[in-house]
């Protein structure tokens, strides 16, 4: 069986601050890991930033603009990159109405993300960004949730979710950077900075989408989720 790495981040994931929360994750064959990661320091190098330096949304400035477009560049061009967001409006969220925890949910949009990924016949590592102390809970709970709903009890298809710091892995950083321009075009009012508004332009471009709305359910490369709780009435 093939196996396959993704990479996952979130945004503004807790239930309090900004409206708008991006969950997304970059994911790709195994066997091209080391290319890829490579290749990300190799476009650092080239844009006078050191390999080893965190590439991330917030850190966008016009002086390393040029770094970020490469970046998005690279994403597009590689054809064993692909991505998968959800966007969500937190107003939106009832979690009483529902009988649900906001943890609860977490779980359930975690899982809204990476089913539609997951084939039955790939082996999947699964990597998350650390964010908190409670990763270790919840990279067991998001495994457990996963395969149950995939009856993978052998662990075929889920090999391993675990944490990593995002300054070690290239690729998770391209997660965070489109999880940016996601997460920026829904806040265009907050977005004063032109370098990320040209950013924000080649990922339409690029991808020949407005970024405001789901697209078909299977776009292979730049994928996005608009998710309403209308969608989860059974689920949520």
């Amino acid at each position: 069986m093939s196996e396959f790495r993704i990479y996952c981040d979130e945004s503004n994931h807790l239930i309090k601050g900004v409206d708008f929360m991006v969950l997304g994750a970059v994911y790709c064959p195994e066997e091209k890991i080391k290319e890829i990661n490579l290749r990300i320091g190799e476009i650092k190098s080239k844009n006078g930033i050191p390999k080893l330096r965190e590439s991330k949304w917030v850190k966008v400035s016009p002086s390393k603009k040029q770094l970020y477009l490469d970046l998005i560049d690279y994403f597009f061009d590689n054809t064993d990159l692909h991505y998968r967001g959800i966007v969500i409006d937190k107003k939106m969220l009832n979690h009483k109405a529902y009988n649900q925890t906001h943890d609860d949910w977490y779980y359930k949009m975690y899982f809204e993300l990476l089913s539609k990924i997951l084939d039955p016949n790939i082996i999947y590592s699964i990597y998350l960004d650390t964010k908190d102390t409670r990763g270790r809970h919840k990279t067991k709970k998001l495994k457990e949730i996963l395969s149950n709903s995939f009856l993978d009890f052998e662990e075929t298809i889920i090999k391993r979710i675990q944490e990593v710091r995002s300054h070690e892995i290239g690729i998770l950083q391209l997660t965070d950077i489109l999880n940016g321009v996601l997460q920026a075009v829904n806040r265009p009012n907050d977005i004063k900075s032109i370098a990320k508004k040209e950013l924000i332009e080649r990922v339409r471009d690029r991808s020949n989408y407005s970024l405001l709305s789901s697209t078909l359910a299977k776009e292979g490369k730049l994928n996005i989720f608009y998710w309403h709780k209308s969608e989860f009435h059974n689920e949520c």
